[in-house]
């Protein structure tokens, strides 16, 4: 069963956005609406690929194991997100893990049910294409910022990320409510290490240290230090 808020963020996001009101209302009934607690599992890497989220409120947090057993943070889905395209549309198993990082609320559309809806609404069909190129390009440039950035320079860059998708604006910059512990969880490198170049930089006035957050005070600052990089 979906909630109002469900169907409102159904009715907002870019993947159904435009579509009839009618079939706005037939892709809700189709939805089911669950909550998660903080730290529950959505679905595992190797899962099988049977439904595609949405994100009605909470933070979801994408990541995939390392070579090396680590556990390496992806992404994050807010509000009006949806994730777990990819296998759903190739029918092959999850590529990575899903988590909730605090009390969330999720609609999901099962395989089949989307699948019909796209036979008979092409738009959706096209942004769902969309949707998966984005995902595509946003892994390749995680790909190439691994080959050619040295771990300050893929931090500068992440924290930027960060602050223009999920920051918020304070008197200081832009605050990103986010740990040490996560920021060296997206980049693959120890903690130590994100302190100590944090460190660092809140010495040279580029950023400002809070518990559980990062203030970007200058961002062009940032900016030299990935294009220097390059």
């Amino acid at each position: 069963m979906t909630t109002r808020a469900g169907k409102m963020m159904l009715q907002g996001s870019p993947l159904f956005r435009g579509l009839p009101p009618a079939t706005l209302e037939r892709i809700a009934a189709l939805a089911t609406q669950r909550g998660y607690r903080r730290g529950e599992i959505v679905f595992s890497a190797g899962d099988a690929g049977d439904a595609l989220f949405g994100v009605v409120s909470g933070r979801i947090r994408i990541s995939a194991g390392s070579a090396d057993g680590r556990e390496i943070f992806l992404n994050i889905m807010e509000p009006g997100d949806t994730f777990g395209e990819i296998a759903l549309l190739d029918g092959g198993t999850r590529t990575a893990t899903a988590t909730a990082t605090e009390s969330s609320e999720l609609v999901s559309i099962r395989r089949e049910s989307l699948f019909e809806l796209l036979e008979r609404e092409p738009r959706a069909a096209l942004e769902l294409l969309r949707l998966c190129g984005e995902r595509l390009r946003w892994t390749s440039g995680l790909l190439e910022d691994a080959a050619l950035l040295d771990a300050p320079a893929r931090l500068a860059k992440r924290l930027l990320s960060l602050g223009e998708q999920h920051g918020e604006d304070g008197a200081d910059g832009r605050l990103v409510r986010i740990s040490q512990e996560e920021l060296a969880n997206f980049l693959g490198v120890s903690r130590q290490a994100v302190n100590e170049q944090l460190q660092d930089w809140k010495a040279k006035g580029w950023v400002a240290l809070g518990r559980g957050t990062v203030t970007v005070r200058d961002a062009a600052a940032l900016r030299r230090k990935v294009s220097v990089a390059r």
